[in-house]
């Protein structure tokens, strides 16, 4: 099925019905904010200024009390939220009803035959309804007035009230059998059935032309295709499911947080497998077994084995005894295929086919839910498959066993109790007491119902809150036989004529079929559970999870993997598709524990990432699996790793049964440290786990500081004053008794290896007073600062999260280090070695067999295997290639601006007469130290893979794009023009470097960073002592960018150019400079084509590079936080300057404003003069380049003038700055002046009064 159609429709369906809901309840005086006053008059209710039936006035009450029931938590109204989720549950409730005539319609499954939503087969909205001119022929069926319907057709005027009079018929008819999505007749939804259905803006024209029949019926086989109901519903909720995904979920809104569409071959794979493989255990030699086309054969098994598994295995199996539930149904995809297997094993056993679907549906399927509108479709579902086998089972009025789970929250059960009148001694009451808040004091019970009464005051308790627990909510077995008993009961008073008793029966039947189906043992559970980490449960929900289930309470999926169990009947099997996280995660080692010492796993398909297409990237990774309840010692299970490739590979390679795993038991987990389910692993692989100590018996492993907020005090380096930051020093003491504020701050960052990601800073001034005092609104401390005996010294620290490898950085001694920079802090003997065990790429295989996850924890660092004798040997060898690799990554690091250690430009320190020939000797230079790298890795690979006797299993060798120098353009960059990308991007580091000694940041005449402190104190010092003599800082700190040369003399461009004549000398200046605008174009900007490129010169590119692209580049370097702050007038770009962070002070805008934008006002003017001038003896082609300059002039003046009231007064105004605060918060308080203020502030710009 293309699902591109619904994708594309179902969002927007949804709003469009929310939208045509909430304009119909408005017309009953329903809003946001206010319930519109209602009077009788007789047989009239009256709404403002409009009239309605009495009967209308009721249902409109029902809708009152439905939305002040939705918006009242702990007797608070609030009535915004409650008339929105009453809004969000009308409308599905209508897209449903729709879908579900449309699916019926196309299949030809409505039994009219006429279609009700369409006018035939493929006809498009617009070309009439086939039953319009039928409506008389259907009125009985329907239960309409024959003679008001022919009355509407003779009038000719009718159409909409005629067509709304059918579908209102043609949905109470549906009810009979589907009473669950369709109402019955006083159903009050009908007031808000959408208007204008029958009009060219109708809500059904989209629902009939952008979705092809084919997506309802297959073509080919003529079979309806259900599980486009499963997809539409997923795309329905999709944009809800954006908005409040990754935020603590409301318990309305957990159905659209954690729904997620199961791919059919999935289903397939986990129903084949578990339900399918129950019955071939007891008929092995069944034909069901070529049927089924994702059954995974068992592994052979051992003599013993075998013993066990006869001693469990039935030796028959009555079909009508078997019990199959999905406890999440969703859209009921998976039961839909628990119908198909079924109904195979029904056809074997010799049932006739037209009985089967209704044993199906009674006897074997059960479904539960949270969210009522999934429910509802998941027994349309399988409703509608079994009608392609019945076509009478509308008319066979079957019990479905699939619920939504309904909260007993607004019940009073002692006054249902009183109007059950099961004892026959009726007390007063009316239907509005069934929800009312206060409870009777007293009521009674005769002795043969009082189990009754007490049963309904027990599930009452459980069920409060079930639309937050869901399937999670336990009944205690003892309740099952009560539960039956009372079922019948209510049944017999469901069908009682006095109206109140009937009533409450419906009321409370609901609450006890949910009770006896979560009390019910089941043969088989298959599942798609709901996925939410424990940030994003709400406070109820997490509170019991922490209380119910400890072992798996750190997401939903967890918790449900262990519910479900509950559900079994000893031996039955539990199928899950799920995140691979428990798998892996240290979080869910208890859970593993238990599961490999009580249960039996059977097969695996380990999915890895991409196997829901409609969920692209890395993060959501899967694994189907089937688990047995029983333990059955030794039994080897069969994996499928099917981690790589997309959708559709891992799909094939299941139906080959490629890269099967069957020569493991569940026991030989339990031989690496946190059980991880790492089923591929060899016997050699195992071994070292079993030779080797852990990495933590000798070294500490520590997770270090959480700040409570980042953004308060963590910096990106560049942005604070140097002489605030403490580099090397070596305990809390010394860095106390230094009184710097910021120190180096190991944070993780992109994957790389040996040295590097030096880039934040951490305020830990006065031993981190201000962090540890940290506290939120209600005096709670939100910072952590745990192992803080390890602070400032050296470590190897690596990055949390990566998407590619594992690695660790050899780090000085001087930082403080994070969650995301966790860290380990070896003996100084055995640093440099220990180094060079988190970069070989077996200690890289090796956390992939504990978490083959994107997160590196600390738990399996601290667990790596360390076989320190057979290391001994070569602990010399080791520390010294260990060294050499640190010390080229350390210079790697330094010489780019990045780092706090650089020194200089490496085009400049190389001397070559040229640019190019420097850059070429670069690139020469910088591919022996990756040559070296290489080799120096894989000796230090090999060492520790014979170490570890391996060889079969790892190489040692690596490739060049596992060279993590920044030098290295095949680690740099992943896609595009590699080489090219790699040369135009040294050429934009050395115009940085340009620039940074144009602003004296840098200097020729001396290494490193020359001038970061703040407000320009101690600059006038740095020059008398000729700290910029060979090239000269700018007085100011403020470089002006100019598209036209004429515009300014110091310009970013002319000063680029002095500082290449200056560096290379002027006989090569041209050819350098050419140099550099050909390698602008290979990547950084675009070459110009036709006669624009012709007519360019180098300095046009580098000027225009400066004008368009230089400021962007900044950003991209400087990670969002500049330190070269770009004032713009706007769009028109009349003036725009580049002000150095460090220099600013407040005089600095006054400065701007008289040397620059005052003067380029004159220059503008005079230059329009010019052209004025120009046009009388100008041609036709030059009187309109003379026409468009003098325009851009026009709208140039008038941006200037602007700009330049805001820049005076806010000079006026003395602003002044604290780099303390960083970037981010500065950069936010200069209004207009500066550019792209949103994407740096966070917040658009503030005008400043």
């Amino acid at each position: 099925m293309n699902t591109n159609k619904l994708k594309a429709y179902a969002p927007k369906a949804r709003l469009a019905f929310m939208d045509a809901v909430t304009k119909r309840a408005a017309h009953l005086g329903l809003y946001a904010d206010r319930i519109a006053d209602m009077t009788i008059d007789g047989d009239s209710a009256i709404i403002e200024g409009r009239v309605f039936t009495r009967e209308q006035g009721q249902q409109r009450n029902q809708l009152v009390n439905r939305i002040k029931a939705l918006g009242t938590t702990n007797d608070k109204l609030v009535l915004k939220d409650g008339f929105n989720q009453f809004i969000n549950e009308t409308a599905f409730t209508w897209f449903n009803r729709f879908t579900a005539i449309r699916y019926m319609e196309v299949n030809e499954y409505l039994d009219h035959g006429y279609r009700v939503l369409s006018n035939g087969v493929n006809a498009e909205f617009g070309q009439g309804f086939e039953i319009l001119p039928h409506a008389a022929d259907v009125a009985d069926d329907l239960g309409l007035n024959k003679s008001d319907i022919v009355d509407m057709l003779l009038d000719g005027n009718k159409e909409e009230e005629l067509y709304r009079a059918i579908l209102l018929g043609q949905c109470h008819q549906l009810s009979e059998a589907m009473s669950f999505m369709f109402e019955k007749l006083d159903d009050s939804t009908e007031l808000l059935l959408p208007d204008n259905l029958t009009k060219t803006d109708s809500l059904l024209k989209s629902l009939i032309n952008d979705i092809p029949e084919d997506n309802w019926k297959d073509s080919e086989t003529g079979k309806g295709q259900i599980e486009v109901i499963g997809w539409l519903y997923q795309f329905y909720i999709s944009e809800h499911k954006d908005a409040v995904i990754g935020k603590v979920v409301k318990r309305e809104d957990i159905p659209a947080a954690t729904q997620l569409f199961t791919p059919n071959w999935i289903v397939k794979y986990l129903v084949q497998n578990s339900l399918g493989r129950q019955w071939l255990a007891t008929y092995p030699d069944s034909e069901l077994k070529e049927k089924m086309e994702y059954y995974i054969t068992p592994a052979e098994q051992s003599d013993d084995v075998i013993e066990q598994l006869k001693a469990i295995t039935p030796t028959s199996i009555e079909p009508e005894q078997i019990k199959v539930l999905d406890p999440a149904c969703g859209s009921g995809h998976i039961l839909v295929e628990v119908y198909e297997v079924l109904r195979e094993i029904y056809l074997e056993r010799g049932y006739r086919p037209r009985e089967i679907p209704e044993l199906i549906l009674t006897k074997n399927i059960y479904g539960l839910d949270i969210d009522d509108r999934a429910a509802q479709m998941a027994a349309f579902a399988v409703l509608m498959k079994a009608r392609e086998d019945d076509k009478r089972i509308f008319s066979r009025d079957i019990k479905l066993n699939i619920h939504s789970i309904q909260s007993t929250e607004n019940l009073n059960i002692n006054q249902l109790w009183a109007d059950l009148d099961l004892d026959g001694n009726k007390q007063s009451g009316t239907m509005d007491d069934l929800f009312a808040d206060p409870q009777l004091e007293l009521v009674e019970a005769s002795a043969e119902n009082k189990v009754y009464l007490d049963l309904l005051h027990y599930l009452k308790e459980q069920f409060i809150d079930a639309k937050n627990l869901g399937s999670l909510i336990d009944v205690d077995s003892q309740y099952q036989e009560s539960l039956t008993k009372l079922q019948e009961k209510l049944v017999d008073k469901a069908q009682d004529s006095e109206p109140i008793a009937k009533k409450t029966a419906e009321v409370l039947l609901p609450i006890v079929e949910q009770s006896i189906v979560l009390v019910t043992k089941y043969d088989v559970a298959v599942a798609n559970p709901p996925y939410m980490g424990s940030k994003g449960m709400n406070a109820a929900l997490k509170d019991f999870a922490k209380k119910s289930f400890p072992n798996s309470k750190s997401d939903l999926f967890a918790i449900f993997m262990e519910r479900v169990f509950n559900f079994l009947k000893e031996d039955g099997y539990n199928a899950q598709v799920n995140m691979q996280s428990w798998m892996f995660l240290s979080s869910f080692e208890k859970m593993r524990e238990s599961l490999l010492d009580t249960k039996t796993f059977i097969t695996m398909a380990h999915l890895g990432a991409r196997a829901f297409g409609q969920i692209s990237g890395e993060v959501v990774q899967t694994t189907a699996w089937v688990i047995n309840k029983g333990f059955n010692n030794g039994y080897q299970p069969t994996f499928i790793r099917l981690v790589d490739g997309n959708e559709t590979s891992k799909k094939q390679s299941l139906l080959e049964r490629e890269h099967l795993f069957t020569s493991t038991n569940q026991e030989n987990f339990k031989l690496i440290p946190g059980c991880p389910i790492a089923y591929w692993v060899t016997p050699t692989i195992r071994g070292a786990f079993e030779a080797g100590k852990p990495l933590s018996r000798t070294t500490p492993v520590a997770v270090g500081l959480q700040t409570g907020s980042n953004e308060l005090f963590v910096r990106y380096w560049p942005e604070i004053p140097i002489d605030k930051f403490g580099i090397g020093l070596t305990n809390r003491e010394c860095a106390k008794k230094s009184a710097k504020k910021w120190f180096p701050y190991n944070k993780g960052g992109e994957f790389r290896k040996w040295y590097g990601n030096n880039d934040y800073v951490v305020n830990w001034e006065n031993d981190g007073s201000e962090i540890k005092n940290f506290t939120d609104d209600r005096g709670n401390v939100r910072s952590r600062p745990q192992n803080t005996e390890f602070y400032f010294r050296k470590s190897i620290t690596w990055s949390f999260v990566s998407s590619t490898s594992f690695g660790g950085r050899y780090s000085d001694s001087g930082a403080i280090f994070d969650v995301g920079g966790s860290s380990a802090f070896p003996s100084e003997e055995d640093s440099l070695w220990i180094t060079g065990l988190l970069c070989s790429k077996q200690a890289f295989q090796f956390m992939k067999i504990m978490n083959p996850t994107l997160n590196f924890q600390v738990g399996n660092v601290a667990l790596l295997p360390v076989i320190e004798s057979a290391l001994k040997p070569h602990k010399a060898k080791l520390n010294q290639l260990c060294e050499n690799l640190i010390s080229i990554h350390k210079n790697d690091w330094n010489r780019f601006e990045q780092s706090w250690n650089f020194n200089s430009n490496p085009l400049v320190q190389l001397c070559e007469n040229s640019i190019q020939h420097a850059f070429n000797k670069r690139v020469l230079l910088d591919k022996e130290t990756i040559n070296n790298v290489i080799r120096q890795e894989e000796e230090v690979n090999k060492i520790f893979i014979d170490t570890y006797s391996i060889s079969d299993d790892i190489s040692p060798l690596i490739s060049e794009q596992e060279v993590t120098l920044l030098a290295n353009p095949l680690y740099r960059y992943s896609t595009g023009e590699i080489f090219n990308r790699f040369q135009s991007e040294t050429i934009v580091e050395l115009i940085s470097y340009s620039l940074g000694c144009s602003m004296g940041r840098y200097s020729l005449d001396r290494e490193g960073l020359v001038y970061a402190h703040s407000g320009n104190n101690g600059f006038k010092e740095l020059v008398v002592e000729g700290a910029y003599n060979t090239f000269p800082a700018d007085d100011d700190g403020i470089v002006p960018l100019a598209d036209e040369d004429w515009v300014f003399e110091d310009d970013a461009t002319t000063r680029f150019r002095e500082f290449v004549k200056t560096v290379w000398g002027e006989e090569h200046l041209q050819e350098n400079l050419d140099f550099v605008a050909e390698s602008l174009c290979l990547n950084a900007i675009k070459p110009l084509s036709g006669k624009k490129g012709q007519g360019e010169s180098s300095m046009d590119t580098i000027r225009r590079y400066f004008a368009t692209q230089f400021f962007k580049d900044h950003m991209k370097t400087y990670k969002k936080r500049p330190i070269y702050w770009l004032f713009s007038s706007g769009k028109e770009k009349a003036f725009e300057c580049l002000v150095y962070l460090h220099r600013y002070n407040e005089s600095t805008l006054s400065r701007m404003r008289t040397e620059y934008v005052t003067p380029l006002m004159g220059k503008l003017e005079s230059r329009k003069n010019i052209l004025e001038d120009s046009k009388a003896t100008a041609t036709g082609a030059e009187l309109r380049a003379i026409d468009k300059e003098l325009k851009t002039i026009d709208k140039k003046q008038a941006e200037l003038v602007k700009f330049d009231e805001e820049l005076k007064h806010l000079a006026e105004m003395k602003i002044s700055i604290d780099l303390d605060d960083g970037v981010k918060v500065n950069y936010g308080k200069f209004g207009n002046l500066l550019a792209d203020v949103k994407g740096i502030h966070g917040k658009a710009p503030e005008k400043i009064k």
